[in-house]
């Protein structure tokens, strides 16, 4: 599963070829947590509220960019890195 961006200590991830709906691997001082990329919503797994608000605010700045990588994942395509600002 490659990392597609770092911030804060989080590591975000995309795996190829996963389940719907469009999601994202969150990581963060040992806690693991799944969100969905067009409401920035926890479908699985937990977080601090700390990172979960970052993480959030993050999704929304970088939705497009998130939705392409998740399309190119899909399709076993290389994904690209996404900036970790916010």
């Amino acid at each position: 599963m490659p990392i597609i961006s770092t911030f804060f200590g989080i590591l975000i991830r995309i795996n190829f070829k996963d389940h719907n709906p469009p999601h994202f691997h969150a990581e963060y001082q040992g806690f693991k947590a799944v969100f969905e990329i067009k409401s920035a919503k926890i479908l699985a797994g937990e977080i601090p509220k700390q990172a979960q608000t970052i993480i959030k605010s993050w999704t929304i700045k970088h939705k497009a960019e998130l939705l392409k990588n998740w399309n190119l994942a899909q399709s076993g395509k290389p994904v690209e890195r996404i900036s970790g600002e916010e």
